[in-house]
C-alpha cells in the first residue's frame, strides 16, 4: 500500500489536488449548501421538506440543490411527484462537518483555541 503525502511531491499532481480542493471548497462556499448538506446528513428529504426547515425560495433551494446534485454531493431519486434528495458523498460531508463544527467551538469559546489553531480570520 502506498503511502500519500501532502503536499504531492511532484508538481502536476500538486496542482491538480489544488485543483480539486479549490472546486469542492467553491462548491460549498455558500451558507445555503451549507444548511442543505446539514439538513440532509440524518435521513433524505424533499424539497418541500427542505423549504420547512431552511428560509429561501423554491426556485433557489433547486438550484442549490441540483449544483449539489451535479457534483456528486447529493442523490436523487423520484417517488410520483416526488424527489428525494439524500447525502451521497460523505467525505464532502465530514469535511463540512468538521469546518463548521471547529468554527462553532471558536464562536462558543474563544479561549479553547490557540490563536494560531483558529479557522475564524483574525479582523485586524
Amino acid at each position: 500500500m502506498s503511502e500519500t503525502s501532502f503536499p504531492p511531491a511532484e508538481p502536476a499532481e500538486a496542482e491538480r489536488v489544488y485543483e480539486i480542493a479549490a472546486e469542492l471548497f467553491s462548491l460549498m462556499s455558500t451558507p445555503m449548501r451549507l444548511k442543505i448538506i446539514s439538513a440532509l446528513c440524518r435521513c433524505e428529504k424533499t424539497v418541500g421538506e427542505l423549504l420547512q426547515e431552511i428560509a429561501t425560495t423554491q426556485p433557489n433551494m433547486s438550484q442549490h440543490l441540483s449544483q449539489l446534485y451535479r457534483a456528486g454531493i447529493l442523490a436523487r431519486r423520484r417517488e410520483g411527484q416526488q424527489i428525494f434528495y439524500r447525502v451521497q458523498n460523505e467525505r464532502a460531508v465530514a469535511l463540512c462537518r468538521a469546518v463548521c463544527t471547529q468554527i462553532a467551538i471558536e464562536i462558543d469559546d474563544p479561549a479553547a483555541v490557540e490563536p494560531a489553531e483558529r479557522l475564524i480570520p483574525s479582523r485586524a
